[in-house]
């Protein structure tokens, strides 16, 4: 397992590092023994520091609460992990039958959770993320979901002004950093576009792309970026790049069901058809193939990978080792399932 530094700031982190959505009960309601079981397989698979991700937005704090439950049931230190949490969701009381900010998603919550961007709020997101977290204080931070932030503007107005607080939120970041209560000041979004616009205003350290740059979507525009910060010595980790489970068998498409009757839909059901079977084809499991593409492009130094089984982390380990024939790679270029011009494999 080789680990790389996050861009000059003493973090090292491996090829690997978990996701924890499963701990705030993303889709089901984990019983707590299993999710320890995840976590002590997490850490029995990868040699210290472990590297955990995670967000107040998980569960509404669950998730954070959870992570350090578990950590200080197994008689880990702080020092023996490296936790990034992506900041802007806060824990508020549960006034309706479900949570209101991601309905059908979060399962089983006491909590809702609202969002808090700016100087002052990132500031309370990250004081709440530490009480959840307990003994265990994050070293990478970063503002969570920006471009969902900014794709909830009302008028070109209001998102200038949302943009503005993103600005501030990171002001209070990098503060943060300088006065040594973290290492590491990032960005996660799922529309890579957004982390292009923030890049332009603050010096990331690292940057987490969600559902972009994945063997089913890589442009060549998000491709021509990362190799831009790469060149600027910033850190990328890669992120759902199942496609949140689906590429590997799941029912949930981006966090969707996908409906037959719709035609993009019909494109992207039929995509990984095509997709199972070559893999079958080189005895190359979808997950591999994911995990191994994801891993090639610029800049990538991490591959973020989430499960709600214990007994799927060795497997998500193993899968980032794995070497997958050339053959194959051609074989998805040929069927047009890779573009032609992606020149990393």
């Amino acid at each position: 397992m080789r680990y790389n530094e996050i861009r000059n700031t003493g973090v090292m982190i491996p090829e690997v590092i978990f996701g924890t959505s499963a701990l705030g009960n993303l889709y089901e309601i984990l019983p707590d023994d299993i999710k320890l079981d995840i976590i002590r397989e997490s850490v029995n698979n990868v040699p210290s520091p472990v590297v955990f991700d995670s967000a107040g937005k998980y569960g509404a704090g669950l998730a954070l609460e959870k992570l350090g439950e578990c950590l200080d049931k197994l008689g880990l230190n702080d020092d023996d992990v490296v936790i990034s949490n992506k900041l802007g969701w806060r824990r508020m009381p549960l006034t309706t039958p479900e949570p209101t900010f991601e309905k059908g998603v979060w399962m089983g919550l006491k909590n809702d959770s609202m969002q808090d961007i700016s100087y002052e709020g990132i500031l309370r997101c990250y004081e709440e993320g530490n009480a959840l977290l307990g003994k265990y204080t994050p070293k990478l931070v970063s503002v969570h979901d920006p471009d969902e932030y900014l794709a909830a503007a009302s008028s070109p107005k209001d998102r200038e002004e949302r943009f503005a607080n993103i600005i501030d939120a990171y002001k209070a970041l990098l503060k943060l950093k300088r006065d040594g209560k973290v290492k590491a000041v990032g960005v996660g979004a799922k529309d890579w576009r957004a982390i292009q616009e923030i890049s332009k205003e603050i010096d990331l350290d690292w940057a987490m792309f969600a559902n972009s740059m994945t063997i089913m979507r890589h442009p060549k525009e998000l491709i021509d970026f990362m190799e831009l910060l790469h060149n600027k010595n910033v850190s990328i980790i890669n992120s759902a790049v199942f496609h949140a489970g689906y590429l590997t068998g799941g029912r949930f498409f981006d966090y969707r069901l996908l409906d037959s009757s719709n035609e993009e839909d019909v494109k992207i059901i039929e995509w990984r058809e095509k997709f199972f079977a070559i893999c079958k084809h080189h005895n190359v499991t979808p997950a591999v193939a994911c995990v191994s593409f994801a891993m090639t492009a610029p800049g990538v130094v991490s591959i973020s990978l989430n499960t709600s089984k214990s007994s799927h982390v060795k497997g998500n380990v193993e899968s980032v080792l794995a070497e997958v024939p050339a053959e194959f790679w051609s074989d998805m270029k040929e069927n047009s399932l890779i573009s032609k011009d992606y020149k990393f494999i």
